[in-house]
């Protein structure tokens, strides 16, 4: 089964993983909380972005932003995670509004052995191009 952005769903415990970077993440959360390093976490949690409303005569639906994980640290903190190659276009849109409405932290990550790991996507970019302006 392929996914709309051609990757691969893979299945583990039991869970429906839409890209095997997913389902990696999911194995590092769960190795997380086995060493005590999170308080738990949680697989695709729902936040609501805008109520449903009428306008003219027409039903608008309610929007609903659906993350990968939402994890709570040690700390009390909740970051909200989701695992991406690239920062789509409606991802962006969907940023702003829950960073608008909701005060969790809000993380891209994808997986790049030559920065050590699991990195955010901002991060990523920033090391990117800071190499690249090393090598002009």
């Amino acid at each position: 089964m392929t996914t709309k952005y051609k990757s691969k769903a893979v299945e583990i415990d039991g869970y429906v993983f839409q890209s095997k970077i997913e389902a990696n993440y999911y194995e590092h959360l769960k190795w997380l909380l086995e060493h005590k390093e999170i308080k738990s976490f949680s697989l695709q949690p729902r936040y609501l972005l805008l109520d449903k409303f009428r306008k003219n005569g027409k039903t608008y639906r309610k929007m609903e932003y659906i993350a990968d994980f939402e994890v709570h640290h040690l700390d009390g903190s909740i970051e909200v995670v989701d695992v991406k190659g690239v920062e789509t276009e409606a991802f962006k849109i969907k940023r702003k509004l829950f960073e608008h409405k909701y005060p969790y932290k809000l993380s891209l990550v994808t997986y790049v052995k030559k920065y050590g790991g699991w990195i955010e996507l901002d991060e990523l970019k920033k090391r990117r191009k800071e190499t690249k302006k090393q090598n002009k």
